[in-house]
């Protein structure tokens, strides 16, 4: 199974002309941009076509970079029509009617203009009447855009005081602009598109960790899980992102809060020149040289000592002093639970590979599997995970393992809240049909799934099979026990192994019916599965966010 010219698809839309728009802004940041009309009616941008490997690399740079939206995925180039840029008049593309499903928010790749295009030119009267019309939210983003540019130091309650006034003026200055502490409805607009482009580029996600007992908003656009080795939970930079971070969190008092201080110092990671703070009930260690920089907080709280580590390459350093305050601010214990020190010996080895990642545990093997219920149970190929001491959902989640025959059922010992469950197909596909396949092609390299797209050959198998379909479609050995969906969504199979000795170019399921008959049976799985209830088209970003929200990767550890 393998894939030697791919493409990566970065955006669709819907409208031929805001397509062109786009695929000229990714030009200007990116090589090898092309516009393709889709077999969907819409107008997809892509970078390729290119090998797989070169592909798998470029996707992760791009996207831990903030280039490129989070949802970008790699497709086998089979939905790609003709191509509209560069070079083809709107004329010789037709322009379909645009569906009613509006694609997600568009990532801005190029600077926001002085001037928002339509946003009037205003007096200060008139900006303080647009002012007065906007909504705490409004008022609150405000707030929150100066104090990430440096600009206010006060509280976000989306109250315009002497304080937001000053910093206001203060930032109308700094832009070359007449500081008169009011902000007119395109500056408004100018400040807070600028906020949320650079707040994107770090993809900013409130973090809860129960097993550490601990909250906070980390960027997870440049952090991977990278495992439990208490008392710390550990964060590794995502594809070279030059961050990593740790959760603190054990049993104690001021006691250990003064060893953990002085456990901190002696790592590598944590340079010893720096300000340092130890407290009754809490201390602050900051360490720089030319190289890194660190910050560890920690503070007792009921019973308990929580903190968290972060360290970065001192080329982010300006951007994470914006980072910091909203880290910090963030940061809360909760409930009484903490992680057991004594779980893992913490001999000097591991103080200092802690951050680094030197004894950095890694899983035997990896595959795909799908969530098939909003608790998030997920089902995957019984052969994935029979020889294995414990198996993960996304490096996270431990589950408890049930066989059903060729199936496996996986069980999350601690609750999950899918994004995306199947709902499985009830009628039998169509041959020709289009199918899309996703699954974690290249297992632990990358932190999303990739979507290939294929062809329903025969709704059986080679021999007449009933509970098998034929696919014409590339697939890899990690896309094993994914999901394959129609086009309107609903799940159609499971991808399961080709039997040897056949070409490559061919792929086989087990149909929705054969699953639904095993996964249903109260006796075995005991699961209540979703039927697919719609039949009309699904549009490319409807598609793949239930494909992808649906996946998951299957880690087996020893």
């Amino acid at each position: 199974m393998a894939q030697d010219q791919v493409w990566l698809q970065i955006e669709a839309q819907p409208n031929l002309a805001k397509a062109q728009e786009r695929a000229a802004a990714y030009a200007g940041v990116l090589p090898e941009v092309k516009g393709y009309a889709l077999d969907s009616g819409w107008y997809g941008i892509a970078v390729g076509p290119m090998s797989s490997d070169r592909a798998v690399d470029l996707l992760a740079s791009l996207t831990a970079a903030g280039t490129i939206p989070a949802d970008s995925y790699i497709t086998d180039g089979a939905s790609l029509g003709p191509v509209f840029y560069p070079g083809a008049d709107a004329a010789q593309v037709a322009e379909p009617v645009a569906p009613a499903v509006e694609p997600v928010a568009e990532p801005v790749v190029e600077p926001v203009a002085a001037a928002e295009p339509g946003l009037p030119d205003e007096t200060v009267a008139e900006a303080k009447a647009s002012e007065a019309a906007l909504g705490d939210k409004d008022r609150q983003d405000l707030q929150m855009a100066l104090k990430w540019f440096g600009f206010y130091d006060g509280k976000v309650d989306g109250r315009i005081g002497a304080g937001s006034r000053k910093s206001m003026a203060a930032w109308q200055e700094a832009q070359g602009l007449e500081p008169t502490g009011v902000l007119t409805t395109a500056q408004r607009s100018r400040l807070t598109e600028g906020y949320r482009s650079e707040e994107g580029l770090f993809g900013f996600e409130l973090v809860s960790e129960p097993e550490a007992g601990i909250e906070l908003t980390l960027p997870m656009a440049m952090l991977d899980f990278d495992g439990y080795a208490p008392p710390f939970v550990r964060y590794k930079g995502k594809d070279g992102a030059g961050l990593s971070a740790m959760l603190i969190s054990e049993p104690g008092t001021s006691a250990a809060l003064s060893g953990l201080y002085e456990v901190l110092q002696t790592l590598d990671t944590m340079p010893p020149n720096g300000e340092r703070a130890l407290g009754e009930e809490d201390f602050t260690i900051r360490g720089a040289n030319d190289k890194i920089a660190s910050l560890a907080y920690a503070t007792v709280a009921g019973g308990n000592v929580k903190g968290f580590v972060l360290t970065w390459d001192v080329a982010l350093s300006a951007q994470m002093e914006r980072v910091l305050p909203l880290v910090q601010s963030s940061f809360r214990s909760t409930g009484e639970k903490a992680m057991d020190p004594g779980l893992v010996p913490l001999d000097e080895a591991v103080k200092r590979g802690l951050i680094a990642g030197i004894s950095a545990k890694k899983p035997k093997s990896s595959a795909t599997g799908f969530f098939v219920d909003p608790k998030g149970a997920v089902v995957t190929l019984a052969s994935a995970v029979q020889a294995c001491g414990t198996v993960t959902l996304d490096h996270r989640t431990e589950v408890d393992v049930k066989l059903l025959g060729d199936l496996a059922v996986l069980t999350p010992k601690t609750p999950v809240a899918p994004r995306a469950y199947a709902a499985f197909a009830t009628g039998a596909p169509q041959a020709g049909a289009p199918v899309t396949l996703a699954g974690y092609s290249w297992g632990e390299r990358l932190s999303a799934p990739v979507l290939t797209r294929g062809t329903l050959e025969e709704a059986a198998g080679l021999n007449g099979e009933k509970g098998l379909a034929r696919l014409g479609i590339t697939a890899r050995e990690g896309d094993l026990g994914g999901p394959v969906l129609d086009a309107s969504g609903a799940v159609i199979g499971m991808l399961i192994p080709v039997p040897e000795g056949l070409p490559e170019g061919l792929g086989f399921v087990a149909t929705s019916g054969a699953l639904t008959s095993a996964l249903s049976d109260p006796a075995g799985a005991g699961l209540t599965l979703s039927a697919a209830t719609a039949t009309a088209k699904a549009s490319p970003d409807a598609l793949t966010a239930a494909a992808r929200g649906m996946t998951v990767l299957v880690s087996c550890w020893e």
